[in-house]
């Protein structure tokens, strides 16, 4: 997950309000449940401490929602009577809607909820051309289309000597129709930045245009068993994008595995335990960091600064450092505070045993 999107919140000190609210259900009572929501949520920020002003900025934008058609839910983030930050989510809040007021934002149920959201270019394909969209966990909408040429593309069944030349001139609009819709795809996986390329047509035509894709694009082609009439398509694309997830959570998990291992310099490419992580944050040495949102070590106490790589394991340290205020924080909030400083990305994992208490990182060398 790339985490430049919430730089906002780090360009303030706390407190901060962090809300998670639930908007996947739509009734005609909406409305009315989206403010016993806004005045349930202001309560619970007001019974931890937090100012009246930042309750109702909390309670305005949460009524807002009332009329809106979120799929899933969002996560609202407010300090001194302001929402600075309200990103939409993917899936909805587990347990529902809940309310923290805490000294950092708390941000790390976002990398479950909306970060492994990959977008996907459903193409499609036809003989004539395609038709692209663009689909994501909060909905689907046009991506462009590629028109080819439109005549011959019908063989037909005589075998005539004397249709041998129009066979021919059928063939080659395919082929040439196939290579532009490949170059168009191309380009709008390029504009669009989508992790994955669904095809969706008769296997002849899906396979034509992923030939002539990119070989930088084979990884993320996949080609859809159900056509686009099929009610099935919805659950082939679904299935695709949790693969991706899968995948490539999988593959940062083995990078990890294998970069605990020290080189022939003792060096290892790889840290796990809160002491060893805030010690590379401080020394912005983090490239990814990679969070088990349940386990033991994201709940731990740390102490922060005013400053992302001002963080210690005991509030004496940050002393020691020349820091003198100070403010208990978990220990995964701060470690996103840093990652984002350091321009770092993060990934949630939901393998138990690595890393051993939920928090783990990649490491770059300078």
């Amino acid at each position: 997950m790339d985490l430049a999107f919430l730089h906002p919140l780090y360009e303030h000190s706390g407190p901060w309000a962090s809300v998670y609210v639930d908007t996947s259900r739509h009734t005609e009572d909406t409305p009315h449940e989206r403010q016993l929501t806004a005045q349930a949520m202001a309560r619970q920020l007001a019974d931890q401490g937090a100012d009246e002003a930042t309750c109702r900025a909390i309670r305005s934008a949460i009524e807002d929602l009332g009329h809106s058609s979120e799929p899933h839910g969002r996560a609202l983030f407010a300090r001194a009577g302001e929402v600075v930050l309200d990103p939409p989510l993917a899936r909805p809040p587990q347990g529902g809607d809940w309310a923290e007021w805490a000294p950092l934002p708390r941000v790390t149920p976002l990398l479950e909820l909306a970060g492994e959201d990959p977008v996907c270019v459903v193409a499609y394909v036809d003989r004539k051309g395609a038709d692209f969209e663009l689909r994501s966990g909060l909905g689907s909408k046009g991506a462009g289309s590629v028109t080819g040429r439109q005549w011959p593309v019908h063989r037909t069944s005589s075998v005539d000597w004397s249709e041998r030349h129009f066979q021919l001139r059928v063939e080659n609009t395919w082929e040439h129709n196939a290579a532009e819709i490949a170059d168009a795809l191309a380009v709008c996986q390029e504009e669009t930045r989508a992790d994955l390329l669904i095809l969706v047509g008769d296997d002849r035509e899906r396979r034509s245009v992923h030939e002539r894709l990119p070989k930088r694009l084979h990884d993320l082609v996949v080609e859809a068993p159900h056509g686009s009439g099929s009610r099935l398509l919805d659950d082939d694309v679904e299935r695709a994008r949790a693969e991706h997830v899968a995948g490539r959570a999988e593959a940062e998990l083995e990078r990890f595995r294998a970069a605990r291992n020290p080189d022939d310099e003792g060096r290892a490419g790889a840290v796990e335990g809160v002491p060893a992580l805030v010690e590379a944050a401080r020394e912005h040495r983090i490239d990814e960091l990679l969070v088990r949102p349940n386990g033991p070590d994201a709940h731990r106490e740390v102490w922060i600064g005013e400053d992302p790589d001002q963080l210690a394991v005991r509030r004496t340290d940050l002393k020691i450092l020349g820091e003198q205020h100070s403010w208990p924080a978990r220990a995964d909030d701060a470690l996103i505070r840093s990652a984002v400083a350091t321009d770092a990305a993060a990934l949630a994992v939901a393998e138990r045993e690595v890393p051993a208490g939920g928090l783990g990182a990649l490491l770059r060398w300078k």
